[in-house]
């Protein structure tokens, strides 16, 4: 049977240059990097040549690149490092509500610590008003951390009139940039950005390995203690494979790939809503170029994905990291979504590897199915 992966938002297949990259690492080059002998100064000299990619890659100093383990963690450090390493002088943080859940759940494990968060609204299409941004600032603020790119919606923000605002009030500003690296340029010095959360199993790398930019001078409280490794930000000894195959996913991705994916995300999304009642969630402008998410209204949007896994299409209806829960999204609940047509939503996101016969195999097996659901949905009759 055809299989066609429409989760990459999740996570994506890794690219057999980046496997290739990795190989020796495990074998033949697998020293540890805080050995002195040539074995360990190999690996060593290794994991400091894809410091320098990743760091050319957002325009920053390589000694400002800190590996960790992923997104997940590189959230908590800025977030928790940056909290303990200011309180209670300053004590005042500013996000949005439709974070990823790794920012969410840290500030609220934060507010039981002391801290104040305040949660910004976003309009229907999930951009955040600058102006909030600015009269939420005060004199305890030391922390602004907005999601670059929405992991569910595909909203990119501007980061660098965010930026503006917090240079000009003095204040840090971080964003996570998990679902945007690569794909959507980065420039710390620009952008005015202080903290950036990456990762690698968003961009074809492997899992298990992110990166946190903290630009030179910024004081952050390590949460991991050990042997002083990563400038003593991240105890533990360094995954070097990872590292390396996370540097050569870098040094792959293409601007070719970004076009071929913004065009089929807009013949999806095109094709889509031809269908009667299906509306787009989130922006048509500066919107992710592999993302497309919708709501088929009146039908669930899981039985949508169970239907369309049964013919070889792997879709999701919204974060993986929250899909073993049954609650409604709060990235659609803060566009303003009722739980009915929250729950009637399926995020499909693309990568390089997806090919136009896909698109169209999809566009051709998904009308048949919301028909189908249609036809004996309890709902449809009494709520157009």
């Amino acid at each position: 049977m055809k299989q066609i992966y429409l989760d990459n938002a999740a996570t994506t297949k890794m690219d057999g240059k980046v496997v290739s990259a990795m190989l020796p690492y495990f074998e033949q080059k697998f020293g540890n990097a805080s050995s002195q002998h040539e074995i360990g100064q190999e690996a060593k000299n290794a994991l400091e040549k894809a410091r320098r990619i990743i760091a050319k890659a957002i325009n920053c100093r390589s000694d400002e690149i800190i590996f960790t383990s992923g997104g997940t963690e590189s959230n908590n450090l800025a977030l928790k490092g940056l909290f303990f390493s200011n309180y209670p002088e300053k004590s005042h943080i500013i996000t949005t509500k439709i974070e990823h859940d790794c920012i969410l759940n840290t500030c609220k494990w934060l507010e039981k610590q002391g801290a104040k968060i305040t949660y910004l609204d976003v309009d229907k299409e999930g951009f955040v008003n600058i102006e909030d941004i600015e009269r939420a600032i005060t004199d305890k603020t030391f922390l602004v951390t907005i999601i670059h790119a929405n992991n569910e919606v595909g909203t990119i923000q501007d980061l660098e009139e965010i930026g503006k605002i917090c240079k000009s009030k003095n204040v840090l500003f971080h964003t996570d940039a998990c679902q945007s690296f690569t794909k959507v340029p980065i420039n710390v010095k620009k952008q005015n950005l202080n903290l950036v959360t990456l990762n690698a199993h968003k961009i074809h790398g492997p899992k298990g390995i992110g990166a946190l930019y903290i630009k030179r001078g910024i004081k952050i409280t390590p949460l991991v203690h050990g042997g002083g490794h990563e400038q003593g930000l991240r105890s533990g000894t360094e995954n070097i494979a990872g590292a390396v195959g996370f540097a050569k996913a870098v040094e792959i991705a293409s601007s070719r790939d970004i076009k071929k994916m913004e065009n089929l995300r807009d013949k999806l999304i095109n094709g889509l809503l031809k269908i009667k009642n299906v509306t787009l969630n989130g922006p048509r402008q500066n919107r992710l170029c592999n993302n497309v998410n919708v709501s088929f209204n009146n039908i669930e949007g899981e039985a949508i994905g169970g239907y369309l896994e049964n013919a070889g299409i792997y879709t999701s209806t919204g974060s993986a990291c929250m899909s073993h829960t049954l609650e409604t999204s709060h990235v659609l609940k803060a566009l303003g979504l009722s739980p009915l047509k929250s729950n009637s939503s399926l995020r499909l996101s693309l990568s390089k590897f997806t090919t136009a016969e896909d698109i169209d195999y999809v566009l051709d097996k998904i009308p048949k199915i919301v028909n189908k659901l249609r036809r004996i949905s309890p709902l449809v009759n009494w709520k157009r």
